[in-house]
């Protein structure tokens, strides 16, 4: 029985992984974006669990795909991770026809963390009041009415493409490099709306820069309770994913992903992280790496078929 000593060491060595050192989290957004915002609150709990910083590093550019082949090419020992949101891995395969990385062989998918809700604003400029206005606009001058978005088939921007399917209408997309700045050329009007993060937009709602017209979700919620759902507002149709999710380099060993997978869920539960998700509108998620993956095929085969209708392509 020589064989039993030697594997017991290997087992219990996998059983117990843990970092070696600080582990970099890339954000493939901006500070400030609702990816950094939710990574950030949730490192110094993740960090506890595993008993070394997290540094979170920002890499946006290329709608992930900086972030994306540099995380790519690390080592998959666990000590590099990243953050992305479902349009890197369910969309992004879908629209460029030279996409340096591929989503299903090159990364190890660790957990799920939040999914948001979308909310449609209108600048102060516009005069819109309602959904049903700003789509009359659209539907008397096509293309005339221009919307923002965090970037090419970005989620911010195929939530207002699905809109404009369902009501028939054409309006004129204006992308950004993220969020933030596109939700300033709604405020300031130098575009008429846009669909956005709800947790982002909040504040500017709240201070009266913009005019929310409706929610991106199965039911009102709490936070804007007085504003109807897209549906309500007259114009239902499949809502757009917005979560984010954790992910290594390809071959990550199976111990690390499922203590990271349990750091994860232990930063999620936290009483102080809840309550800022909570007022964010942000529903944080909990499923084992293998759901997780099953859960991206499934949006990569729905949103995939959208995308290709739409004829929405990038270089």
């Amino acid at each position: 029985m020589p064989v039993l000593p030697l594997l017991v060491p290997r087992l219990a060595s996998a059983q117990a992984w843990s970092p070696s050192g600080p582990i970099r989290v890339v954000m493939p957004q901006a500070a400030g974006s609702s990816g950094d915002i939710i990574l950030r609150s949730m490192a110094e709990i993740m960090a506890r669990e595993l008993g070394q910083p997290i540094v979170v590093e920002n890499r946006p550019g290329a709608n992930g795909s900086i972030a994306a082949t540099y995380v790519k090419q690390q080592r998959p020992d666990g000590q590099t991770l990243m953050l992305p949101g479902v349009s890197m891995v369910a969309f992004n395969q879908h629209l460029y026809r030279n996409l340096p990385y591929d989503p299903l062989k090159d990364f190890t998918y660790i957990a799920p963390v939040t999914n948001t809700a979308f909310v449609v604003i209108a600048s102060k400029q516009s005069g819109f009041t309602t959904l049903r206005q700003m789509i009359d606009k659209a539907r008397v001058e096509p293309e005339k009415l221009t919307f923002s978005s965090a970037g090419i088939a970005n989620t911010t921007h195929l939530a207002m493409e699905m809109l404009a399917e369902r009501a028939g209408v054409k309006m004129t997309h204006v992308p950004f490099g993220g969020s933030p700045q596109a939700m300033t050329a709604v405020a300031s009007g130098q575009v008429d709306a846009m669909t956005a993060v709800l947790g982002i937009a909040l504040p500017l709602i709240r201070g009266g820069q913009v005019v929310p017209l409706a929610v991106v979700r199965e039911a009102r919620t709490p936070v804007l309770p007085e504003v109807p759902t897209q549906a309500e507002a007259g114009y239902p149709g499949p809502i757009c994913p917005g979560w984010f999710a954790l992910v290594g380099p390809a071959g990550m060993p199976d111990a690390a992903v499922q203590r990271l997978n349990a750091a994860t869920r232990t930063a999620l539960m936290d009483p102080g992280v809840r309550a800022r998700l909570d007022a964010a509108d942000l529903e944080p998620l909990f499923s084992t790496a293998a759901e997780l993956r099953a859960r991206l095929e499934e949006e990569s085969r729905v949103w995939g078929a959208f995308i290709q209708a739409r004829g929405l392509r990038l270089e």
